[in-house]
Order: C-alpha cells, then sequence, then structure tokens
C-alpha cells in the first residue's frame, strides 16, 4: 500500500476471548498502516469493542447476507460482497477455512492480498495464542509486535471506588468455581473489606448474579447484567481490579489493564492465559473446586491494599 493508505479487512469470528486475544494483531496493523482504513468483518456485538478503542475505523457482520456464498465451492457470489472485498488492498483472514473454499472465492474478487491465519492455536505446540495470531503479520514485515491485548475506553467517573468487579460465571459450567464458594468469598469480602462489588454477568449466569447479590450489603454492591460489551468495559474500566474464571470476560478486563485473579480449571494455560500487568492464576491440583476459598480471598485482598495505597 502506498504511502501506508488504503484499506485493510480483518476477518474474525469466534467468542469474546477469541476476539481478545487478536486485538494484538489489530494493533499491530494500525500502527504498521496508520493511515489506512482498518475495518473487521465479524460479530458486531463483539467487534465494538475495537471500534470503541479507536483501533479500528468500521465493523460489518459476518452474517451479512449473501456471505454464504463464499462458503461454498461455485458458490452464488453476491455481487454486493464482490464489490465489497475487492475494495481491499489486504485481506487478514482468521476463519476456519481447511479447504481453502472462502479464500479462493475471495481471491476471485480481488487483486488486494490474502493472509490466513489459523482460527485457534495448535494445543500441541504450546504457543500462546496471541503470538500465533501474530505470526502472519510477518508476511507484512511487522516483527516483534506487542502480544498482550491493550484496550483503553473513554472512561466514566465511578461512584464506587475502589470497586472490585466479579464474574462468577463462564461460557462452560466445567470452568466455574462451585457457586457455593463464591457466596462465602463475597460474604467474607463484605465482612472483613471496604470494598464495593460489581457483579457482572449475562444470560449464562442466570439468577445466580442476583442469589449472590445477597451476600453484600446493597449499597455496597452493583449488578452489570446483559450489558453490550462496550459499555461493560468502561464500567470494568473504573474498577480496580478483578477477578473471575477462565471466560473471554477476564480477557477483557485484563486488556483493560486491571489487575486479575483468575480461578483457572483445565485449559492449556500456557495457550490461553489472560495477558497483563497483573495477572494471576490460581488452581488446584485436585481440580477448580478444591480452590481454597482463603487463597482466592488473600489474592484478592492484595488487589485492594494496593488500590487504597495507591490512592
Amino acid at each position: 500500500m502506498s504511502g501506508g493508505r488504503g484499506k485493510i479487512l480483518v476477518i474474525r469470528g469466534g467468542a469474546i476471548g477469541d476476539f481478545i486475544l487478536t486485538l494484538p494483531a489489530i494493533t499491530a496493523l494500525r500502527r504498521q498502516f496508520p493511515k489506512a482504513q482498518l475495518e473487521v468483518l465479524g460479530y458486531p456485538h463483539i467487534a465494538q469493542l475495537a471500534l470503541a478503542g479507536g483501533l479500528v475505523d468500521y465493523v460489518r457482520p459476518i452474517e451479512a447476507r449473501g456471505l454464504a456464498g463464499f462458503f461454498a465451492r461455485g458458490g452464488d457470489l453476491a455481487p454486493d460482497l464482490v464489490d465489497y472485498f475487492s475494495g481491499f488492498d489486504i485481506i487478514l483472514s482468521y476463519l476456519y477455512d481447511p479447504d481453502a473454499i472462502f479464500q479462493s472465492n475471495v481471491v476471485s474478487c480481488t487483486r488486494g492480498q490474502f493472509i490466513t491465519a489459523r482460527h485457534r492455536p495448535d494445543e500441541n505446540e504450546l504457543t500462546h495464542a496471541t503470538k500465533v495470531y501474530l505470526k502472519p503479520l510477518e508476511r507484512l514485515a511487522i516483527f516483534d509486535a506487542d502480544p498482550v491485548p491493550r484496550l483503553s475506553l473513554a472512561s466514566q467517573p465511578s461512584t464506587f471506588n475502589p470497586q472490585l468487579a466479579v464474574h462468577p460465571g463462564s461460557g462452560s459450567e466445567s470452568k466455574n468455581w462451585p457457586e457455593a464458594k463464591w457466596a462465602d468469598l463475597l460474604g467474607r469480602l463484605g465482612a472483613e473489606s471496604e470494598m464495593n462489588l460489581l457483579l457482572v454477568g449475562g444470560e449464562a449466569e442466570g439468577e445466580r448474579l442476583s442469589r449472590l447479590a445477597e451476600k453484600i450489603p446493597g449499597p455496597r454492591c452493583q449488578l452489570a447484567r446483559n450489558l453490550p460489551l462496550a459499555d461493560l468495559a468502561v464500567r470494568l474500566q473504573s474498577s480496580v481490579g478483578f477477578v473471575g474464571h477462565d471466560s473471554g470476560i477476564s480477557h477483557l478486563a485484563a486488556a483493560l489493564g486491571l489487575p486479575c485473579v483468575v480461578l483457572w480449571a483445565n485449559t492449556r494455560e500456557e495457550i490461553w492465559r489472560p495477558q497483563g500487568r497483573q495477572v494471576a492464576v490460581l488452581r488446584a491440583d485436585a481440580g477448580l473446586a478444591a480452590l481454597e476459598v482463603q487463597r482466592v480471598l488473600t489474592a484478592v485482598l492484595g488487589i485492594f491494599s494496593s488500590a487504597t495505597a495507591a490512592r
């Protein structure tokens, strides 16, 4: 691209954590080509984070009508999407495309450079996901990019200060600490500190948030339930720390620069651990359910003490 101008498209599906772990690649593209128009083809409710953080200029829904034809060999290619893809100088795709059908169809529409990337790391290589997602950028002479996801949004003053963000759920019950232990932890936080709490959750948490909120006196606890991700990120950013599971929200908190305590189950920490300046991963040899409340409490109170000392 002459003078760094032109148009770049990053195609990224997947869940919240997958997208956040791809932020270093998006950030590296922005820095390498600061004058280019940078766009994401993905799930808008997730990709809005990059838009809100000023990392991309536009987000287009990957569910766009007509895109299905690009996944079929000899498929009917929608004219508007043919025109769309033809406008990009660089297309970086993280889609699962084992037979290169999508790639072949898109390449037939454009003279731009098409770069394929893994949609997931190889679990046998033990290379962190952020580095796997950065690797394809070497074709653009981008080496040694920062592998830590970083996100900064316009903040708003918090009426809860200091506030700890707590996400007692995840996308899988197998990754969750028992609710009884969360209840014990929150009750002890209420008794042993002056910390205010922001309980975070979505549909997966059901009534768990309401039950856990009862463990903390009303004025000291707020619920952040089913918020748009960009709005949730703003709420998280006003917190002094975060505690949660192996989940996309933990990756979000770490990307926002929060000190994080992450309760870990059985996924490969070497590949999927949240990256950040202060991330403590807690696990137990006998499994997550065996992780002691006191150990988590000590780690969380350490965040509170550091935040209080810094005020």
